[in-house]
């Protein structure tokens, strides 16, 4: 092969230059006029960025909607409940999943609930029929109760606020078919259009329930008429708010002032054999006792049998549910379709029976280890937070020596309640999911009318084990770590140690601090409502607030153009963020001493994991007008900014933002 000659290479090489040399021009032309590209984001400029790369680009805005780890999380926790259920119906290992099985079976079977019709509630409808005298009014109102369809008014368990260590039995306003007493007394335009709307839901749910045609308008104006009439008795929804408000303690024998409600037996009837419960609007009630005898029993019947229809709709055949959805979905909740079939029988599942799955899903996917690992963690924080109680400068020694013996009274329970239920449940089997979920209901009422009464006031949570949730309980002083909650990103058990304190243990130290800070200061160690504050640490508390409002309030919102925070919206779960850090910081020093600089960062990195989300512009306005807390950029970096221990781990220099100058940094516990 002959070798080219050089001329001829020179020759082509300058061609070559010569026709590349308008576009390389062009291309300086182009590359002067288009804006600098902003530089890379590293750890010392926005942590967040860089610890979550890889879920933000696999995870991108959705439209009109957001999307988050731990939205993955509670979706992770459904699928796994499904996955439990289905196991269940197949080869249930026990009665408990026994009766699960049978539940989610019936539920599933379309055909069978389209061929039930409104069978099951046929019981029900019969009791309303039979009523023929005012004397009849009220023991039907406590037969609905039992089975957990709560009308006239409502009548639950809670805290007595005198004795926290018991439950008492409140009775409150109720019996309402609109979310608001307001919706029936308002008189703009748009109040009306929906108070019509919701008649004709009345008339639907009627007419299904065997209501003549020709009494349809007339019925379900009688039960807008009783409903109103307890609307205009019924206290405004914000005056419900306050729980000191709400507790009205009364002797169970001065109930017999109405005659006609026949209180005191309905406590009979709810199994209720406590002296006291609480009554905070005895107008109320005394316009109910006047109503049972002064309006007619059929009204009664008409409102009874709409409460009855509107309460099971969503478990009854096709009709009865597209009627409930066009309005309470539809026009209330503004959902534009039902969820699919699976997740509306779960949803049932979880509101009939929850505990019961609660108990199976703890046995199947939290092992004893991980339980074990939560607790250690838990305890550890609660031990830093001691430590730094002690060191405090802001709090007084009386307040220091509170603080511990609330501390030392805490109670850590994890995975689920520590007392368990009775699960003495009438078998289910598989061919009544409405029949099936009116046995779970009476079965679920039963226990919480369980709960009033001495010494069993933590016989239960007021969440479920299968569902995401970590949550100090300021009235049994304990802190709850539920099932679900323990799997990534909160506690990776994949991950190192390093990251569990990070991501879990921060969130620990978050619930913790409410324990003797903030909401905390209302309950002494001994369970007494009282402020156990001084004004000079009222005051410093206040201080730590403003600064971080200030903080928070001067950062911008990811996805929306000229809008910042509202510091002082965020403020106490950024007080809470800050504080949990630095106590789970203390931790896990404290059992790692001097960490390698790899495990340094796998703490913060764990931290970082909880927070990735993508909103859209639509839900990034929404969360940042009424939202409680900061986005997960700040989510993130806000409080990473005033540690120092994160700027020693990635060499941040003082002054950049991700390691803010001394003089601007807060510290919860110096």
């Amino acid at each position: 092969m002959h070798q080219p000659r050089p001329l001829v290479i020179a020759l082509a090489v300058c061609l070559a230059a010569a026709l590349a040399a308008p576009d390389a021009d062009a291309q300086k032309r182009r590359r002067r006029a288009a804006p600098k590209a902003p530089p890379a984001p590293t750890a010392c400029t926005d942590f967040y960025a860089v610890a979550n790369a890889d879920w933000l680009k696999a995870n991108p805005a959705p439209a009109g909607d957001a999307v988050s780890a731990l939205g993955e999380l509670a979706a992770r926790a459904q699928q796994q409940q499904r996955d439990l259920l289905d196991a269940a119906m197949q080869q249930p290992q026990n009665t408990v999943q026994k009766l699960l099985g049978d539940f989610w079976a019936s539920g599933l079977d379309e055909a069978a609930v389209e061929r039930d019709g409104a069978r099951p509630i046929a019981p029900l409808l019969d009791r309303i029929g039979a009523i023929r005298k005012p004397k009849d009014i009220a023991p039907a109102i406590a037969a609905l109760h039992q089975v957990g369809i709560p009308v006239a008014f409502n009548f639950a368990a809670d805290v007595d606020l005198q004795d926290l260590d018991r439950h008492i039995g409140y009775f409150g306003q109720g019996g309402l078919g609109l979310p608001d007493p307001a919706y029936y007394t308002r008189t703009d335009a748009a109040t009306r259009e929906l108070l019509g709307r919701y008649e004709g839901y009345v008339r639907k749910i009627l007419a299904l329930a065997g209501t003549p045609e020709a009494r349809l308008a007339a019925d379900a104006r009688l039960v807008i008429d009783l409903e109103t009439r307890l609307a205009q008795a019924a206290r405004p929804l914000p005056a419900l708010r306050d729980p000191a408000a709400n507790y009205a303690p009364v002797a169970v024998q001065e109930l017999r002032r109405y005659k006609r409600l026949q209180l005191d037996r309905f406590l009979e009837a709810q199994g209720v054999r406590d002296d006291r419960v609480s009554l905070a609007n005895p107008g109320l009630f005394t316009q109910l006792d006047a109503l049972v005898g002064s309006l007619k029993p059929a009204q009664w019947q008409a409102y009874l049998r709409f409460h009855v229809g509107n309460a099971m709709a969503p478990y009854l055949s096709r009709a009865w549910r597209d009627a409930e959805f066009e309005f309470r979905g539809r026009v209330l909740r503004g959902q534009a379709a039902p969820a699919p079939r699976w997740r509306q029988v779960l949803d049932a599942i979880n509101t009939a029976a929850g505990p019961m799955l609660g108990r199976e899903y703890a046995a199947r996917y939290l092992p004893a280890p991980t339980r074990a690992h939560a607790e250690r963690i838990a305890g550890e924080v609660r031990d830093a937070l001691a430590a730094a109680v002690e060191r405090s400068p802001w709090m007084s020694p009386a307040a220091k020596a509170e603080a511990k013996a609330k501390l030392a009274r805490l109670k850590i329970e994890v995975g689920t309640p520590r007392r368990d239920l009775d699960y003495t449940v009438q078998p289910m089997g598989r061919g009544s999911f409405g029949g099936n979920m009116l046995i779970a209901s009476t079965w679920r009422h039963r226990e919480e009318m369980k709960r009033i009464g001495k010494g069993n006031a933590d016989r239960r949570w007021d969440v479920l084990p299968q569902q995401p949730a970590l949550a100090y309980d300021i009235a049994q002083n304990r802190l709850i770590v539920t099932a679900a909650m323990l799997q990534a990103p909160v506690l990776d058990m994949a991950r190192e140690p390093a990251a569990h304190y990070g991501g879990f243990g921060a969130l620990v130290g978050h619930e913790l601090t409410h324990a003797v800070a903030g909401r905390g200061r209302h309950v002494d160690a001994a369970g007494t409502v009282r402020d156990w504050w001084t004004p000079a640490e009222a005051a410093a508390w206040d201080a730590l607030g403003q600064r971080v409002a200030a903080h928070y309030g001067a950062l911008p919102w990811p996805a929306l153009t000229g809008v910042k925070l509202n510091g002082a919206q965020v403020r106490d779960a950024g007080l809470a963020d800050l504080s949990g850090l630095e106590l789970a910081w203390a931790a896990f020093t404290t059992a790692q001493p001097n960490p390698a600089k790899p495990s340094r960062e796998a703490f913060f990195r764990g931290w970082a994991a909880l927070w990735p989300q993508q909103l859209s512009a639509e839900a990034a306005t929404q969360r940042a007008a009424s939202g409680v807390h900061a986005p997960g950029q700040w989510r993130t970096n806000a409080p990473l900014q005033h540690l120092p221990a994160f700027g020693e781990t990635f060499a941040c220099k003082a002054g950049t933002p991700m390691q803010l100058a001394d003089a601007q940094r807060i510290r919860i516990w110096p």
